[in-house]
C-alpha cells in the first residue's frame, strides 16, 4: 500500500488527540476525511491504533510505541523541507532546538535568546532537557536536535565547538561545613549528592576524586544542578557542581563551597552537533549565534567580582 506524507501528519494528530473528530478540528479537515486516513493507517500496520473504551478512545500498545517516534519524523520531515541554499536571519522563519542542563538556561539560554530575539525577529528557539538516556543515545538523538550543550570529553566522533571555561567545586551544607581544607577520609565517609551520576557519563570531577583514592558514597542521583541546595541544605550530604551553578543559588540557599586538598578540574561547556547539520546555512549561524553566547559569558564572568 503506497503511503504519502499526509497520513504520517494525520497519524501524529490521531495519536496526540485520540479522537477523530478533535484529530479533524486540529487538523481543520473532515471527520469521515480523518476516518479514512485512521482506517488506512489500521491497514497498513495491522492494528487499531485506537480503541474505544466506554465513551473515549486508548491508544494500543502498539500506538503508544508510535507516538514515541511519531512527532520526532514530524519535526525531521519539517526541518528537511525548510532547508534552504543560504539563511536570511532577518526574514528567517525557522525554529531551532538546543538540548541543555537546568543550569545552563538562565545563563547561556538566556542570553543565547537576547542575541537571537535582535537579530532574527522570526526565528523561534526550543530549549529541551538534557537526560541521560539522550546523551548515553547522542549520536543517534542529535538527529532530532540541533546541538546539545555538555562538557568536553563527554562525547566523541561529533562535531563540536568550545563555548566557555568553568571549574568544578564541592558543595556542602552551611551548617555541616567540614573542615577547611576538607580531607580525603572526609570525602570518603560523608554521603554524596551527584548530578547526572552515571558510570558511562563520569565527569572529569569524579574522575579526579578516584584517582585521589575516594569513592564517594552517592546516596542520591538528579537531572538537575539547580536542585543540589535543596538536597543538600540542612544535611551532610556534599555534591560536584559547575563553580557558576553555584552563583545561581539562592542567597540564603544554605550552602557553601569548600575548599578541597586538591583541584577537581577545569569543566569545558561544549556545542555538539550531528554531522549532518554541518553544512546547512541556517545551522551555521545558530553555531555563531551559539558562539556568540558563549564569549559573552566567559567575559562577563571574568569581569565579576566573584571571578577567580
Amino acid at each position: 500500500m503506497g503511503l504519502d506524507l499526509n497520513l504520517l501528519v494525520s497519524l501524529d494528530a490521531l495519536l496526540q488527540e485520540r479522537s477523530v473528530t478533535r484529530a479533524a478540528q486540529r487538523l481543520g479537515l473532515s471527520q469521515p476525511t480523518l476516518s479514512t486516513a485512521l482506517a488506512r493507517l489500521r491497514r497498513h500496520f495491522g492494528d487499531d491504533l485506537l480503541r474505544r473504551v466506554g465513551n473515549t478512545y486508548e491508544l494500543t500498545p502498539l500506538a503508544e510505541r508510535l507516538s514515541e517516534n511519531t512527532a520526532e519524523a514530524l519535526s525531521w520531515t519539517d526541518r528537511v523541507f525548510k532547508t534552504r541554499a543560504d539563511f536570511d536571519p532577518a526574514v528567517a522563519e525557522h525554529e531551532f532546538t538546543l538540548t541543555l542542563t537546568d543550569c545552563h538556561l538562565p545563563t547561556l539560554g538566556r542570553v543565547l535568546a537576547d542575541l537571537v530575539s535582535e537579530t532574527a525577529p522570526g526565528v523561534r528557539l526550543r530549549f529541551r532537557h538534557s537526560t541521560e538516556q539522550f546523551v548515553q543515545r547522542a549520536h543517534d538523538n542529535l538527529r532530532t536536535v540541533d546541538a546539545i550543550v555538555l562538557p568536553q570529553g563527554l562525547l566523541a566522533e561529533l562535531p563540536s565547538l568550545d563555548l566557555f571555561q568553568d571549574r568544578w567545586v564541592c558543595v556542602a551544607s552551611a551548617d555541616s561545613t567540614p573542615t577547611t581544607p576538607v580531607s580525603t577520609d572526609q570525602l570518603g565517609d560523608r554521603p554524596w549528592v551527584l548530578p547526572f551520576y552515571h558510570p558511562i557519563l563520569a565527569f572529569p570531577s569524579l574522575r579526579r576524586l578516584r584517582e585521589q583514592g575516594i569513592e564517594p558514597r552517592v546516596v542520591m542521583t538528579t537531572e538537575d544542578f539547580l536542585a543540589v541546595p535543596h538536597l543538600i541544605a540542612g544535611t551532610d550530604r556534599l555534591s560536584l557542581v559547575p563553580e557558576r551553578v553555584t552563583h545561581l543559588f539562592a542567597k540564603d540557599s544554605g550552602t557553601v563551597v569548600v575548599d578541597l586538598p586538591f583541584e577537581l578540574g577545569v569543566l569545558v561547556e561544549t556545542l555538539w552537533w550531528h554531522p549532518l547539520h554541518e553544512r546547512d546555512p541556517a545551522h551555521t549561524w545558530f553555531r555563531q549565534m551559539t558562539a556568540r553566547a558563549g564569549r559573552i559569558i566567559a567575559h562577563d564572568f571574568l569581569s565579576a567580582p566573584h571571578a577567580v
